[in-house]
């Protein structure tokens, strides 16, 4: 394997999104990445479809899309940790690992003999991430958590959405579960962390990481705005609090993105527009008095920006070095000539599909370069492989654990 992380060993018990997220990064930067399902039924999001990955002959898989999209990399490994010999299967993996990763609810693996302190036990140096919606202490900690209500309950519905007294106005959450998604991303950057100091001390520890924590924190400069002014931020649709024009706006044959990130490229913007005079205009010449007069001047724009198709637009304020962009469907991102150049699709072997296709990490590396050689496994695809290898397991202890219903 790979990567700049192919010393490390990592027990994935986690389920759904966040953790599985956090794991396939591991396991895309190298790590080895041992992931414990339940015998037959395996991660829910195997489940969550269509679509289902078609097979060679064009019939669905058991597997959704929606798995695939945060499991590449991985070894898939089937263990009923509800059974004591499935508990002490769980023991001797994590003896052998430097990384675990769970998102049981708080206190749910302590009843099967699998929490930190137990693992620790029989692993003093290891990183043990949890994963909850709410953490390990406060009011709500055994509460189950989900992205959408995260998002709802941590603001940012509260600022994404048509703004109030416009046509369609109301909360709305993102189009991808961003909640988890960043989550997983400080699972990655906090465990990292956490193996330098061991590596400087020797000393594992317990990574307390919570859904609604996430989402607080990465309100930015949204939360400074309100901890600064005392007024909690509204809906903007498109736009920006602090930057204007900063938004969608429409022309001719459909949108596009400007994003005037300062004084001079809205002078820029208003010779292509034709509309010199409004950064001339006392009242828009600074950004801060654009952000002031926004609901006067954005009409102003739009109304010169209906004039010319989209193209046009995208193509005369690029050669001016005015910020911009379409507003592409998926079909026309994984189409775009720069996407394809920097080959954001990879495609592995798989034991069904024949060939699966993922997007890459966005990361590269100009040394340790990733191999992407690992598919999303199929249920179980690893079992064996894993026992033996790892475990030091024969076929008839495997065989064994088979008919008890352990793996």
């Amino acid at each position: 394997m790979a990567g700049p992380l192919a010393h490390l060993k990592v027990l994935d018990l986690s389920r759904i999104l966040a953790g599985p997220w956090a794991g396939q990064v591991f396991a895309d930067f190298g790590a080895e990445v041992i992931k414990v399902e339940r015998p037959e039924r395996g991660d829910d999001t195997r489940h969550w479809g269509p679509p289902y990955l078609k097979d060679a002959e064009g019939n669905d898989t058991a597997d959704a899309a929606y798995y695939l999209s945060a499991n590449r990399g991985k070894k898939s490994v089937t263990v009923d940790i509800t059974s004591e010999a499935g508990q002490d299967l769980i023991k001797q993996l994590a003896a052998r690992c430097d990384i675990l990763l769970e998102n049981y609810k708080v206190g749910g693996l302590k009843k099967y003999g699998l929490d930190y302190e137990a693992i620790k036990a029989i692993n003093p140096g290891v990183i043990y991430c949890s994963i909850t919606g709410f953490g390990q202490t406060g009011p709500y900690k055994n509460r189950a958590g989900y992205d959408a209500m995260i998002q709802g309950m941590g603001g940012l519905m509260s600022i994404t959405g048509v703004p109030e007294g416009q046509p369609g106005a109301g909360p709305q959450k993102v189009g991808v579960a961003v909640a988890d998604l960043m989550t997983g991303m400080y699972a990655v950057s906090s465990v990292l962390a956490a193996v330098v100091h061991r590596q400087q001390t020797g000393v594992g520890q317990h990574i307390d990481l919570a859904l609604l924590d996430t989402q607080v924190s990465w309100l930015a400069n949204q939360a400074q705005n309100y901890l600064t002014s005392g007024k909690s931020p509204e809906r903007q649709g498109t736009g920006h609090p602090n930057i204007v024009p900063y938004q969608a706006v429409p022309s001719q044959d459909g949108y596009f993105m400007l994003a005037v990130g300062n004084d001079d490229q809205f002078k820029r913007f208003c010779k292509i527009a034709g509309i010199e005079q409004l950064a001339e205009n006392p009242a828009y010449v600074s950004n801060s008095s654009r952000v002031i007069a926004r609901d006067e001047l954005i009409p102003q724009i739009e109304s010169a920006t209906r004039k010319q198709n989209s193209a046009w637009w995208l193509e005369k304020l690029s050669e001016a070095h005015v910020p911009c962009g379409p507003i592409n469907t998926l079909e026309e991102v994984f189409a775009d000539p720069q996407v394809q150049a920097r080959g954001m699709v990879v495609e592995q072997d798989h034991p069904q599909a024949g060939k699966v296709k993922t997007v890459r990490n966005p990361v590269l590396f100009s040394v340790s370069a990733l191999d992407y050689q690992q598919a999303p496994p199929v249920l179980g695809e690893h079992t064996e492989e894993v026992l033996r290898e790892l475990l030091g397991k024969d076929e008839q202890q495997i065989d064994q654990l088979r008919r008890n219903g352990v793996v």
